[in-house]
């Protein structure tokens, strides 16, 4: 978009002289060099010593003043633009949103909160600092859902990621048929780099893949799978609702297969980690943002047309009006 600019814009600031020089002109005006018997002839003739011309000559010289200003501040028309090439990097996200993700284990913004609330605050920030990359989020919990293809649309993406929750599938733990649904989606993408970052909170009971064999597939077309495992240790709060309708919280086991999830992750030349909290969950992914860094590559284009000539010829238009008005003048 077209703009207009000045090189010295602090310049600018020597504007509000004009109104200052018009007040004074105006509360000033030449000595009467006759002496007037009668007041009110006076009083006629000092009425009329701010004649029309004699004000427009005024005008005529602060306008001229302030398109010098102006043209010194360099004014320039034109516009900038930014281009910034994509890193080359596709990653998607697999988020489990199985029952178990309503846990209240985790802390967000100082308050107890489940942890997929938490999970989907921390990945946003994620995709937040990740502006350049393709990235895209698969769900699942008794089966792997698309919620959203690769794609450099975060703000579209943001939006399908705050969609989330638990209960829109079937139950259950399907981290095999994620990873193999995530490869497939990578599988023919034409980028240097493809990662798969798995978050998930408990063991694989669902699904017809085992998550070992899916990471073979990972790592025979070179995708990176990295895994997270989700809760704390032993047990957690959770919430139900008894056969009357009232909602309490519950300690239930959190059970994770840790050494599975560390094979799939060693199996394709990644990492497992393990988040027990919402600060070391947001470690985990700046970890993760770190080991897969990417090279911006950004062009800055300008094209200003200089814009100084123009108010210099009004000024002199104006300067040269005037000494045309004031040669003009009646005795």
């Amino acid at each position: 978009m077209d703009s207009l600019r000045f090189i010295h814009s602090e310049l600018l600031w020597l504007l509000l002289i004009l109104p200052i020089l018009a007040l004074l002109r105006g509360r000033r005006g030449p000595a009467p060099a006759l002496v007037f018997s009668s007041v009110s002839v006076a009083r006629a003739i000092a009425g009329n010593r701010k004649a029309v011309p004699g004000r427009m000559l005024g005008l005529l010289r602060l306008s001229a003043l302030g398109l010098i200003i102006l043209a010194i501040a360099g004014p320039q028309w034109g516009n900038t633009s930014t281009e910034v090439e994509a890193s080359g990097i596709d990653i998607l996200l697999a988020v489990d949103i199985s029952g178990s993700m309503d846990a209240m284990d985790f802390t967000l913004n100082g308050h107890t909160a489940n942890r997929l609330d938490v999970v989907k605050s921390v990945v946003a920030k994620f995709i937040k600092d990740r502006p350049n990359d393709r990235i895209g989020l698969v769900a699942f919990a008794g089966r792997p859902y698309m919620v959203c293809p690769l794609t450099l649309d975060h703000d579209w993406l943001q939006l399908r990621l705050d969609s989330l929750k638990t209960g829109i599938i079937e139950d259950g733990t399907a981290i095999g048929s994620a990873i193999a649904s995530g490869v497939n989606r990578l599988r023919d993408r034409n980028a240097k780099s493809r990662i798969l970052i798995l978050l998930t909170d408990g063991m694989n009971n669902a699904g017809k893949v085992s998550p070992l064999t899916a990471a073979e597939a990972a790592e025979t077309l070179g995708i990176k799978v990295y895994t997270i495992g989700a809760g704390t240790r032993g047990t957690a709060p959770m919430p139900v609702t008894d056969q009357f309708g009232r909602k309490r919280l519950v300690r239930v086991k959190v059970d994770i297969d840790e050494n599975t999830l560390s094979k799939v992750a060693q199996l394709t030349g990644a990492k497992y980690f393990r988040a027990t909290g919402t600060k070391s969950l947001e470690k985990i992914y700046d970890e993760i943002n770190a080991m897969e860094a990417t090279t911006r590559k950004i062009k800055h284009f300008s094209r200003y047309r200089e814009l100084f000539f123009w108010p210099v010829l009004g000024a002199l238009l104006l300067l040269a009006t005037e000494l045309f008005v004031s040669r003009r003048r009646l005795p």
